[in-house]
């Protein structure tokens, strides 16, 4: 007679290890669900306020928070940014030192991450005078465009080359 209680503890379990889900998104508002990528039009962005360079040489941060403002979406990896001097743009590298985390965004949530740069001496032969810096999030094309105002930014080899980096997506808030 045992057999039968064995039997059923091993459908229950099978049953409930089933219910697990396999990772697919079932709308349930569970964080561990997948979802799409989120879309800069869907988010809030704020950029700054920075701790901008003050001088020729030194370095500033300037975070930028996103924040949720619709369904539930994926950041994964590290933001595109672009900084624009009139025609004249680099394209930010990644500071690989830390490592990306797939961020399940809930309406309401945020992230941030921010961009280091060290700041040129106006008019420098490597000097990029930037006025716009251009965000894209990962898995996504579109972009938005938001004003610059701590200054030139350092170029390495050249004003094309930025003496900067972009950190990846990190939870921010509660």
């Amino acid at each position: 007679m045992r057999a039968i209680p064995l039997t059923v503890t091993a459908l229950t379990a099978a049953l409930l290890l089933t219910a697990c889900g396999s990772g697919g998104d079932t709308g349930s508002g569970d964080k561990n669900t997948g979802s799409t990528a989120c879309r800069i039009g869907g988010l809030g962005v704020q950029a700054g306020p920075a701790n901008a360079a003050p001088a020729a040489g030194d370095t500033g941060d300037v975070p930028v928070t996103v924040t949720n403002r619709g369904a539930r979406c994926t950041l994964e990896g590290f933001p595109g940014v672009t900084l624009s001097a009139g025609k004249a743009t680099a394209t930010v590298p990644q500071d690989t030192s830390g490592k990306p985390q797939k961020l399940n965004l809930a309406k309401g949530d945020t992230a941030s991450f921010t961009l280091t740069y060290v700041r040129a001496k106006e008019g420098g032969a490597k000097s990029l005078a930037v006025t716009s810096l251009k965000l894209r999030l990962p898995g996504a094309s579109d972009s938005q465009d938001f004003p610059w105002s701590y200054g030139p930014v350092q170029g390495k080899k050249d004003a094309g080359d930025p003496d900067a980096s972009v950190t990846a997506f990190q939870q921010a808030g509660d």
